[in-house]
């Protein structure tokens, strides 16, 4: 389990006795209430992180080219190598 802190607050009567009932009616306990209700404000106004968006980028050539077919990585391996001497 996660660590835990006592502290105290101040809540509204009204606010705090509909907390109570419904932990009572759900058989949970107050602490279980109000940290899912916490948890919830919090999941609800934090900003989601960015998503990642790779940039575009083009090279100039033929595009697809039909000799080297899917999964014939030898033949993919000798134009990748090519002039370069491997």
């Amino acid at each position: 389990m996660g660590n835990h802190m006592k502290t105290t607050i101040e809540i509204n009567d009204a606010l705090l006795l509909r907390a109570k009932q419904l932990a009572a009616e759900r058989q949970q306990t107050f602490k279980s209430i109000l940290e899912a209700a916490l948890r919830q404000f919090l999941d609800a106004n934090t900003k989601p992180k960015t998503p990642f968006k790779l940039r575009k980028h083009s090279f100039r050539g033929r595009g697809l080219q039909s000799h080297l077919t899917e999964g014939n990585w030898t033949m993919i391996r000798e134009q990748i190598y090519e002039r370069q001497g491997g």
